[in-house]
């Protein structure tokens, strides 16, 4: 980086809340299959804290070496239906307990990989985890799910997706005395992609190497400083500001990822080069949006300002580094961007017009509070709908909401940290549980037909 590179950079961290939102180490666990639990929980235990060993001290090291926040590090794992899918068990709640001990025992924030990949069906290892999840949720502080329900190749697995209603209802039961917060680990995707370093959908996919590390960057306020500089000009000018900027966030992720590999020994993976809110003011993707001309997120136009940003940041993201990946794009968590937040509260932002924008977002309906009264028929056709756009659209969907057990709509919800807080919004009270509960696969798109 030249000089005049690490002055513009140490300007981004001080003054635009620049970050390195989490280095993320992915673990295999192929190797640690067996068919006795307690065998496979040790293997597990010893993988994890062997190959993390030194992954939170080296974050340490390179933020007080660079001067760049890292605010997480993280590890995700292959998924455990598959790791464990030789266990004689009827549980995978204790296999979660201890990825939570391991989790634990290195210091990282997070754990991600307590998945499935059901898209076209289910294995018995499947069908375990995902009874599995609300009490695995219940009892541990770091582990975090997903379960893939659909993919532009395969379909939407209706059965899942009923299944995953239900799920989501019950995880809220279980933590229904912390306003339901086991649901805010818990991701329900279409086209869930390898290498994620976010979570909660993190997973360490079976494709990728033994060990990989993915870095997570994202700076909002930096997209929004730079947006005030041409504030009123046209839209080639806008997009021109986007790309460069985002290239030069990027460059920061690179440096970062490079030496966290180098140091730790592992080989370096990708970038996910997404612009992740946090409740801090001036860290807003909402903001963005009222930078480019709207007076609050969800007015006319929001969708297109969306699809600007996203499209604009992946420009400049893959001109930066040759493994830009992951989810990249633009994130719309309402409960981690106090402008979204704001939008909600005054009207401006309604959950249907979060899902028009989730066709162009980076992922879709992320961190949404919903009254706990809300039907697990309901729920499942939110997944359903959010997951035909990924499908239809050759792109990741995904669906986080929380039914927060004894809050209705207006009331609002304190999760804590970097998952902020959230007004609980209305859902639509027409019923769907007759589509829901018909069962069966729809057929992938057929655009899906090509090779």
């Amino acid at each position: 980086m030249s000089r005049g590179e690490v002055q513009e950079t140490n300007q981004m961290i001080s003054e635009m809340n620049l970050d390195v939102r989490t280095i993320t180490m992915g673990i295999s666990l192929m190797d640690c299959a067996h068919t006795d639990l307690r065998v496979f929980n040790q293997n597990v235990y010893d993988k994890i804290t062997r190959s993390a060993e030194k992954l939170v001290k080296t974050g340490e090291d390179l933020e007080r070496q660079f001067g760049v926040p890292i605010v997480n590090k993280r590890i995700s794992v292959t998924p455990i239906s598959i790791a464990a899918g030789a266990v004689h068990t009827d549980s995978y709640v204790p296999v979660a307990q201890i990825l939570d001990k391991a989790a634990k025992e290195v210091g990282v924030n997070f754990i991600g990989g307590f998945s499935a990949l059901v898209q076209k069906g289910c294995t018995k290892g499947d069908r375990i985890l995902i009874d599995s999840i609300p009490e695995a949720l219940a009892v541990t502080e770091r582990v975090c799910s997903s379960v893939n329900v659909g993919s532009s190749r395969s379909g939407i697995n209706m059965d899942a997706v009923k299944l995953m209603g239900d799920i989501i209802i019950q995880t809220a039961e279980r933590t229904k005395d912390r306003d339901s917060i086991g649901c805010a680990k818990l991701v329900v995707f279409c086209n869930a992609v390898e290498d994620n370093p976010f979570m909660a959908g993190a997973f360490h996919g079976v494709g990728e190497r033994e060990l990989v590390i993915n870095v997570g960057v994202s700076g909002p306020g930096v997209i929004k400083r730079a947006l005030e500089e041409v504030k009123g000009q046209d839209f080639e000018t806008l997009c021109e500001t986007i790309k460069r900027t985002a290239f030069k966030v990027t460059r920061v992720g690179q440096l970062v990822a490079q030496e966290a590999s180098k140091r730790l020994g592992v080989p370096f993976g990708i970038i996910d080069l997404s612009l992740a809110p946090t409740p801090l003011i001036g860290d807003s993707i909402a903001e963005i949006f009222q930078v480019m001309g709207l007076e609050e997120a969800g007015a006319p136009g929001t969708t297109a300002a969306l699809a600007i940003l996203n499209d604009n940041v992946k420009k400049g993201g893959v001109m930066a580094s040759s493994y830009v990946g992951g989810l990249s794009g633009a994130f719309i968590p309402v409960s981690e961007d106090h402008g979204m937040i704001q939008a909600v509260q005054r009207g401006a932002l309604t959950l249907e017009k979060l899902e028009a924008m989730t066709c162009v977002c980076s992922v879709g309906l992320d961190m949404i509070a919903i009254p706990g009264s809300t039907s697990k028929e309901t729920i499942s056709g939110i997944i359903a709908d959010e997951a035909a756009i990924g499908m239809v659209n050759n792109k990741t969907t995904a669906v986080r909401v929380i039914p927060v057990i004894g809050k209705e709509v207006g009331e609002m919800v304190e999760f804590g940290g970097l998952l902020g807080y959230a007004p609980v919004m209305a859902v639509n009270p027409f019923n769907c549980a007759g589509f829901v509960n018909r069962g069966g696969r729809i057929p992938a798109p057929i655009h899906s037909f090509k090779n």
